[in-house]
């Protein structure tokens, strides 16, 4: 499942980029939580909750079956 979650976030990565931002996989469990980092202009933004949630985590669960939840770390 890590593989196939680095895949969907390789999808989002180029929109976080374009705006000076980046995420990191952190961790896959074994019951479908997703750990990140969000790292550059994301890390410490006001708004980065709401792209974690409705950016990162959507495209995450459209992807790959069995993820649950995507938190940052």
């Amino acid at each position: 499942m890590k593989e196939e979650v680095q895949k969907a976030i390789e999808l989002v990565r180029p929109s976080l980029q374009a705006d000076g931002g980046d995420v990191e996989l952190v961790d896959v469990s074994e019951d479908g939580v997703v750990k990140v980092k969000l790292t550059g202009a994301c890390h410490g933004c006001p708004m980065s909750q709401m792209t974690l949630k409705m950016g990162i985590e959507k495209v995450i669960k459209s992807k790959v079956p069995g993820v649950k939840e995507v938190v940052s770390v």
